[in-house]
């Protein structure tokens, strides 16, 4: 932390953002709440709700807003904990942390619900999202895309929005939407995991740096330009992200194709324990009611 603090507090910590984090958030909890009466079907809002979009505010800051956004421009396994978070973490958490009432009120707009209705289905989300998410970590794309303000922040938040469809049939339990059940959950998460493999592959076994924004000073600071006021980055007279990074750049890109790899597996993990679990609930509420019926048709034994 001591050395980025050279770039200077709004690089750092993203006030701007932190104040769209807050409007956001402060919105959510009136139309939850306040303004839920306008709302058709409207429920109270649950605890759980209100913490899951809460930590998806809070993790969407940290990676977007914190220091590792700024650090994200110089390690490049810095920005794979930003994407795989994005992606892999706070894309289910902000699904859960919408009430089902307000969803149907949000797919109820005939655009969204057209849209909703064809990129949610299975096989179109996780082809898409794996697609597009490859295709975002090819050099030459890579590259032009960390260099443009504008193209860095639609590219970012396209996938945002693929990796809502791509956990919607997984997770969502809205009425009349696209849902996995329980075997075609596992396959596909494989799937998912399958598809995402050849990218994190190339950049884990590349034999040298493969993008220029972390190994060429010229196209760096270009990059670094995003989320640095100019001025500050001509005053200080840099070389190159090495000044800032504890790893040389090859061992650091191979990091974050592992880093990647891990957290979706974990995430993985986590949702097909909750698929295992309601197997196992399901299974003994099934039971539960076998013998209670059994019990009530058991015959009156003979005096």
């Amino acid at each position: 932390m001591g050395a980025i603090s050279i770039f200077g507090f709004r690089a750092l910590w993203s006030p701007f953002f932190l104040l769209t984090i807050l409007f956001i958030t402060v919105l959510y909890f009136l139309i939850t709440t306040v303004w839920r009466k306008h709302f058709k079907n409207s429920e109270p809002l649950k605890v759980k709700q209100a913490t899951y979009f809460i930590l998806s505010m809070v993790l969407l800051y940290a990676v977007k807003g914190s220091p590792i956004d700024l650090m994200g421009h110089i390690m490049f396994s810095m920005h794979m904990i930003q994407m795989s978070f994005l992606v892999m973490i706070i894309a289910p958490l902000f699904i859960l942390g919408i009430p089902n009432w307000l969803w149907l009120s949000i797919l109820g707009l005939p655009v969204v619900k057209q849209i909703f209705r064809f990129f949610t289905k299975p096989v179109i989300s996780v082809i898409l999202f794996n697609v597009f998410f490859s295709l975002y970590h090819l050099p030459f794309v890579f590259d032009t895309i960390k260099k443009s303000e504008i193209e860095h922040g639609l590219y970012t938040l396209f996938l945002f929005i693929l990796a809502v469809f791509l956990w919607w049939p997984m997770i969502n339990k809205v009425p009349g939407q696209n849902q996995l059940s329980g075997v075609k959950k596992v396959a596909y998460l494989i799937t998912s995991a399958i598809l995402l493999t050849p990218a994190c592959g190339i950049i884990i076994f590349a034999g040298h740096p493969i993008y220029q924004t972390y190994s060429d000073s010229t196209s760096w600071l270009q990059a670094m330009s995003l989320c640095v006021p100019m001025d500050t980055l001509a005053n200080l007279n840099l070389s190159g992200p090495e000044l800032f990074s504890p790893l040389p750049v090859l061992e650091d890109q191979q990091l974050g194709g592992v880093i990647m790899k891990i957290v979706q597996e974990i995430a993985d993990i986590v949702i097909l324990g909750k698929i295992l679990f309601e197997w196992f609930r399901k299974d003994q509420e099934e039971a539960e009611k076998f013998t209670e019926m059994m019990l009530a048709n058991k015959p009156e034994p003979v005096k």
